[in-house]
């Protein structure tokens, strides 16, 4: 099982040439097997920025949604309170930025690697990172 940033599942579903080779290799696997998680606060993410106009879709919100979520292999995770108390809790030195916080606590408590090319995150020596 692997967990996408918010970035890299957009990149999946709308430019998969932006991946790494090695991200695109451990996506394609954990496609076949059903074995992608999407956190819901990507879902939350991308909302905020597309109504800030700071990204755009191909279509509106709601009819993005229902066709992303139909990705082969992909599973939306909904919002843990486990999550929520773990992002505020993470060992060491970390950013502030609530969306990656919850994405590493996810990727913590399965024990998996959450896909990312955002420094911040691979620097991060507390979570399993992949680029």
């Amino acid at each position: 099982m692997i967990l996408l940033d918010t970035h890299t599942w957009l990149w999946l579903l709308h430019d998969p040439a932006q991946l790494s080779i090695p991200a695109q290799t451990i996506i394609t696997e954990a496609e076949s097997n059903n074995s992608i998680l999407i956190s819901s606060i990507s879902v939350w993410e991308i909302a905020v920025k597309q109504s800030l106009n700071k990204i755009q879709l191909p279509l509106p919100i709601n009819d993005w949604f229902e066709l992303a979520q139909q990705q082969p292999g992909t599973t939306i995770e909904p919002l843990s309170p486990l999550d929520a108390i773990e992002s505020a809790n993470l060992p060491g030195e970390f950013h502030k930025d609530p969306a990656d916080r919850i994405l590493v606590a996810i990727a913590r408590r399965y024990d998996i690697p959450l896909i990312t090319r955002d420094q911040k995150i691979l620097n991060y020596p507390h979570v399993k990172t992949l680029w």
